[in-house]
């Protein structure tokens, strides 16, 4: 890890150059942001961010990196999970660290990071130069930080509507869950690293980097984000009572979940009998048959509350926030 800590980024003593990110339709009133983060930076010290705005067609990774080629020492990515999954693409590999300004309803990183939709915990920990290097998955020419996913949960992304997570939040998944409980499953064949394959009748496949889903439900209690490894969840029910027994399991933290089994790796090929829908970090991608996914070893810098050894990236992020609601108001009295 001393080698990593090279690559920290610095800024010295003063204020750190920033770019923002931002998905405009995410956002109800952006000139309000725009006023609210310009100010609270000015009144940390900072200088004033650049912005870039996403579109349909480039939802952010080309405009984060612009921010990498300008010269930026951390991007805000403000949006949903599509806005931060395309801004990690664009920094993975690079000393630019990334704060998340959630704006989506079901934020997969921010639920891990503990911050819900706290716009003023996401500036003060960025401001207070919290850092933590953690890995992300690659599949294809893109990555995640949490998790990826074939069959169920992404049946369950697609089945839930926009209009529907405004309104009422997170628990609209689980509206979105219940129209596929009875679906069949699909034939799937896991192959992790060099070992023999895993033949199963499968619900869902999850290829997690962080354990936790959306609501702050934890459900792969060993899986910690810069270890170098990928948890692989093949979720197995059957029935409903399979399935209730399994979300009982998941909500009382029990140490093993039936209808659930958990492997690890560092490479892994989900090859399926018929094509799946695919999520990485709760957006949608591609169906296809297979989902292919390796980890990069602490590939990104991510703005974390925590001390760097803390397993749990949600830790202190309460605090956090409390702080920037403080330096959010003494920014608009001045």
């Amino acid at each position: 890890m001393d080698a990593a800590k090279e690559r920290r980024p610095s800024g010295g003593d003063g204020g750190l150059r920033s770019a923002v990110v931002v998905n405009p339709v995410k956002v109800a009133d952006l000139d309000d942001l725009r006023r609210t983060v310009n100010d609270a930076l000015a009144a940390a010290g900072w200088p004033e961010p650049q912005w870039f705005e996403t579109t349909v067609d480039d939802p952010g990774r080309d405009q984060t990196e612009q921010a990498v080629k300008a010269g930026v020492d951390l991007v805000f990515a403000c949006g949903g999970d599509g806005t931060v999954m395309s801004c990690v693409s664009g920094l993975v590999g690079t000393d630019v660290a990334l704060a998340v300004l959630p704006q989506g309803t079901g934020n997969l990183l921010a639920a891990n990071l503990g911050l819900s939709t706290d716009m003023a915990a996401g500036l003060q920990v960025a401001i207070e130069r919290g850092r933590r290097l953690l890995d992300v998955g690659a599949v294809e020419d893109r990555y995640f930080t949490v998790m990826a996913g074939m069959g169920f949960d992404a049946q369950m992304l697609a089945a839930t509507s926009e209009a529907t997570k405004a309104r009422i939040g997170w628990p609209a998944y689980v509206m979105g869950a219940a129209r596929h409980l009875r679906d069949r499953p699909m034939r799937v064949q896991i192959r992790i690293d060099d070992r023999p394959p895993v033949r199963r009748r499968a619900r869902s496949v999850l290829i997690a980097n962080v354990g936790r889903l959306q609501g702050g439900v934890r459900l792969l209690t060993e899986a910690e984000p810069d270890d170098g490894w990928l948890d692989i969840a093949v979720l197995t029910p059957r029935n409903l009572r399979h399935w209730l027994a399994l979300g009982w399991a998941v909500i009382r933290r029990n140490g093993r979940v039936p209808q659930m089994e958990v492997f690890r790796g560092r490479r892994v090929v989900v090859t399926s009998n018929r094509a799946q829908p695919r999520e990485l970090d709760g957006d949608l991608i591609a169906p296809s048959r297979r989902l292919r996914a390796e980890v990069r070893h602490q590939a990104l810098w991510l703005c974390v509350p925590q001390p760097e050894e803390a397993p749990d990236l949600a830790v202190d992020a309460q605090r956090a926030g409390e702080r920037g609601e403080q330096l959010i108001e003494e920014a608009r009295r001045e």
